[in-house]
């Protein structure tokens, strides 16, 4: 039903790695785009996930990172690497300048069994789905909404579908609001007939490699507004400061103390996830783990409300 899509950082792949039974109890089947060129992290996190039996979909042609434009080295890392893992399946990612050939290619290497297509930004549906036909394959189809219009989407009606929102705006942490709509689709998605929903967590679908000096620290966190039809909304706990560079340890501390008053505040609707009681044990230690991990908490947060919320919904 939900599909969190990743792109493959050190944190990212944490974040999966420490969410593995959650993401397995709940149904989740985790995109995961590969961007370093090391395997390690990316094995380690796979592997936690094929222990507990969850399902996850790796990007076989990535679009960003070491790997983009040579799609041989994840080819012999799928029939090596992960030969034994039963429950990794390829994904292709159709872009904007994605062939046809370039589609068969990969399709005649991965083989016609479990496969998803990840459309983010093709153009030719008609053409995909007569050659999808004429060629007997099956498929299931990920969207990325900001790319593939109602209108393209309708070609594959007949196929699993499954659409992806893009819910955190991506700004410099000091020009976010306090508090804004996240999304709406994990109570829409049937409405637009689709078979699953997902998102692209706290972090966004822009991509960079590194990331610029921060002047404000911001930790964002997800709630489901109980009170406003179980719509997601975001927090984006921002520090006090945030005219230099310097001291991203203290305008941590000062982010979390904001997180911390709204989590205690009697009308809060933040769940107390495992993520929301580590923030308040480095709050009580007033300690600083690094922008990483606090960005790893707080997809690991995500994650938990929607497995939360999912599983009150189907009661």
């Amino acid at each position: 039903m939900y599909y969190p899509f990743f792109r493959g950082k050190q944190y990212d792949l944490l974040a999966i790695k420490e969410s593995a039974s959650v993401i397995k109890t709940s149904g989740f089947t985790p995109i995961i785009e590969p961007v370093k060129e090391s395997f390690s992290s990316l094995t380690r996190c796979l592997h936690a996930l094929d222990s507990e039996g969850a399902e996850a979909i790796l990007i076989v042609n990535p679009r960003y990172g070491d790997h983009r434009g040579n799609w041989q080295q994840l080819a012999d890392y799928f029939v090596t690497e992960l030969a034994e893992f039963q429950n990794t399946f390829p994904g292709i990612l159709l872009l904007e300048d994605s062939s046809l050939g370039e589609i068969a290619d990969l399709i005649d290497h991965y083989g016609k069994e479990n496969l998803v297509f990840v459309h983010s930004g093709f153009a030719k549906a008609r053409d995909l789905t007569e050659w999808l036909t004429e060629n007997n394959i099956e498929a299931t189809h990920v969207f990325v909404e900001d790319f593939s219009v109602k209108t393209y989407r309708r070609y594959f009606k007949d196929s699993p579908r499954v659409l992806v929102r893009d819910g955190f705006e991506k700004r410099t942490n000091s020009k976010h609001p306090e508090l804004e709509t996240f999304s709406d689709l994990h109570l829409t998605f049937q409405d637009e007939g689709m078979q699953g929903f997902g998102d692209f967590l706290t972090v966004g679908d822009d991509y960079s490699e590194t990331g610029g000096p921060a002047y404000a620290v911001a930790i964002h966190i997800t709630f489901i507004d109980t009170e406003n039809d179980d719509i997601m909304f975001i927090h984006h706990f921002k520090s006090i400061r945030q005219d230099t560079p310097q001291d991203p340890a203290g305008k941590f501390l000062e982010a979390l103390e904001k997180l911390v008053a709204s989590v205690n505040s009697p009308d809060s609707q933040i769940l107390r996830t495992s993520a929301i009681e580590e923030f308040l044990k480095l709050y009580e230690k007033q300690h600083f783990p690094g922008l990483g991990y606090v960005k790893k908490l707080s997809m690991i947060h995500h994650l938990e409300t929607l497995a939360a919320f999912l599983a009150l919904d189907a009661l």
